[in-house]
């Protein structure tokens, strides 16, 4: 609409005034509220081709629009802003289209779109996923989507730091202590045995710290000469060196640690199309960081490290290779984006990693650029805020982090809790509850931590997240829920729109609510923000509880009305389905 009316608006102008002006000049927006129209021109960039006072040249334009745009059926002025009628057949025909379309709004892709590629999650494979990791995977999923409705093609890769020090210590551990225990003997989790090594681990190593520092050591020196630590490095020399007996360690214990995080990435909804380990990489970024010494990019230091100079470039200096030849993240994720771009041929990398890596993507889309990724220059790092509980509930055995699957299951405890006690689904079997608990917990989990501003810090709080009043998921899911239920007791009357009717004020204010889902997946699309669906989303939500507040749809005065009304309950269903997907948040059709 926004276009055919801007195309509009550029015909009067060269009608009225005799010349041709730059479309972009053309700004159309929403009409304030206190004022009647649907659509408002700002005039004030035309006011020196008119030379017309701005309430004159609104005018003009208001009246040829009036006449020629048959999109117009009245106008009024306010000052240099012309508030435009959109008539009731446009809003008729408007909806016919929502309705005709089940991804109105929602871009596809075509085997020419450009390839996208978003990395998220990178896990280490000492301990299970945390809160961090959940925003991490839900941030990254919901951006795989977004870019995907605005009709590019996607890549979601995840690259598992499955190799280095802390990788030994959980294994030397489980030698140590393990007594052959196993996921499958223990009753645990792959990723939760493993992680349980880890801390033992720490555990035992702080006591030998405290003895040597007991007998005289400074504390530093002691942290480098504790056996445990010494074994440790022995091990990861051992490791390097393709020891069989330490390779088939390290391989049996990834796998268990990889079959946990395949049910936690399940609960969470996301799925990966490519996974890299960084067992594979490191080499391959050794590789390059070596082709970039011969073509002089960096260079080597009298202890045979290697280093990038970016003081040019107003950075520092950067260490790619210590002087013992071993490798750093920056040469894992050189070595990663080789792959990546043998793999696929990538126009776009965006990295889903915290706000304190923001000077290592800084450092990397240079190396890239210089070791030729056409890419790396433009790569974007989505870089996001910490996240936190407001008190110690749902903490992990370890006592220091917020475990993801504990949180998960809180979640949909909570969520089933609230249901009960509101004396929801007592119809239902249980398996049918439990389903509907699932569903409105996550929900919950994803929407609370989504509608933040990536960019921002910010306090994740449990029972704040599952009310169902206010800006939350369930709030938004029960509304959907409602608009199922009003269908189903429609019937087959809900696929008739009444070809004549002329919708009231409100009716059209909640036809161009949903025609804007398009626009705000476009623009979340551009500026990286779930928060931007989530928003819309909300404000969707709350345009149809007051309509229906104050309008009747099964009860409606005349059955035309009823009709209409049923056609437009079930697109805001439709829209609010669609755009809770791109947030990975399922919708249930009974709450």
């Amino acid at each position: 609409m926004e276009k055919t009316l801007t195309q509009a608006v550029l015909a009067a102008i060269k009608d009225l005034y005799g010349q041709e002006v730059d479309p972009k000049t053309v700004q159309v927006q929403k009409t304030r509220s206190e004022f009647e129209g649907n659509l408002t021109l700002v005039v004030f960039p035309f006011l020196k081709i008119s030379r017309k006072k701005p309430e004159n040249t609104a005018a003009d334009l208001g009246e040829w629009l009036k006449n020629n745009c048959e999109l117009v059926s009245d106008y009024n002025v306010v000052k240099g802003f012309l508030n435009l009628v959109i008539s009731a057949q446009t809003w008729t025909d408007l909806l016919n289209k929502i309705d005709a379309d089940e991804h109105y709004g929602e871009k596809q892709s075509t085997a020419d779109s450009k390839l996208v590629m978003i990395e998220y999650s990178s896990p280490n494979t000492n301990k299970p996923l945390h809160l961090g990791h959940v925003r991490n995977n839900l941030l990254g999923w919901s951006l795989a989507k977004i870019m995907e409705a605005n009709g590019n093609r996607v890549v979601k890769t995840n690259i598992v730091n499955d190799r280095g020090i802390h990788i030994c210590k959980s294994m030397l551990a489980w030698l140590k202590w393990g007594n052959g225990e196993t996921p499958e003997t223990s009753g645990k989790k792959g990723d939760h045995l493993i992680g349980d090594y880890y801390v033992a681990f720490d555990k035992h190593y702080r006591e030998e710290i405290k003895d040597l520092v007991a007998q005289g050591m400074d504390e530093e020196k002691a942290k480098q000469e504790a056996p445990l630590i010494k074994e440790a490095h022995e091990m990861l020399v051992k490791w390097e060196n393709n020891d069989p007996e330490v390779r088939a360690l390290w391989k049996k214990m990834n796998e268990w640690v990889y079959a946990g995080f395949d049910e936690t990435y399940k609960a969470l909804g996301v799925s990966f199309d490519k996974i890299y380990y960084e067992s594979q990489t490191y080499l391959e970024g050794k590789e390059k960081v070596e082709e970039g010494l011969q073509k002089g990019f960096f260079y080597r230091r009298d202890d045979n490290s290697v280093w990038a100079d970016l003081t040019k470039e107003g950075l520092d200096e950067k260490l790619l290779l210590r002087s013992d030849g071993t490798s750093v993240y920056m040469t894992q994720d050189i070595g990663t984006a080789k792959l990546r771009f043998q793999d696929f041929p990538i126009d776009q990398m965006i990295y889903v990693v915290g706000n304190e890596q923001n000077y290592h993507f800084q450092v990397l889309s240079i190396l890239l650029d210089k070791l030729g990724f056409k890419w790396g220059k433009d790569l974007v790092h989505f870089s996001y805020g910490m996240v936190e509980l407001p008190n110690g509930k749902m903490k992990s055995r370890e006592g220091t982090v917020v475990d993801a699957d504990d949180l998960i299951s809180a979640m949909i405890a909570d969520a089933r809790k609230t249901s009960d006690e509101l004396g929801k689904n007592a119809d239902l079997t249980e398996e049918e509850r439990q389903e509907i608990a699932r569903k409105v917990g996550m929900g919950a989990l994803k929407y609370f931590i989504l509608k933040v501003d990536a960019r921002k810090n910010m306090l994740f709080n449990p029972e704040e997240s599952i009310d169902f009043n206010g800006n939350t998921g369930p709030f938004i899911q029960y509304t959907y829920a409602r608009i199922q239920s009003i269908l189903r007791k429609a019937g087959e009357q809900t696929t008739v729109l009444p070809a004549a009717y002329k919708p009231s004020t409100k009716e059209v204010d909640l036809i161009q609510k949903i025609s804007e889902y398009g626009a705000a997946v476009e623009q979340a699309g551009k500026d990286y923000s779930p928060s931007g669906i989530a928003n819309y989303c909300y404000e969707l939500t709350k345009a149809f509880n007051q309509f229906y507040h104050d309008y009747s749809i099964l009860n409606a005065d005349t059955e035309e009305e009823k009709q209409f009304r049923l056609v437009l309950a079930r697109n805001v269903g439709k829209t609010l389905k669609n755009g809770m997907a791109l947030l990975g948040i399922e919708v249930p059709e009974r709450m």
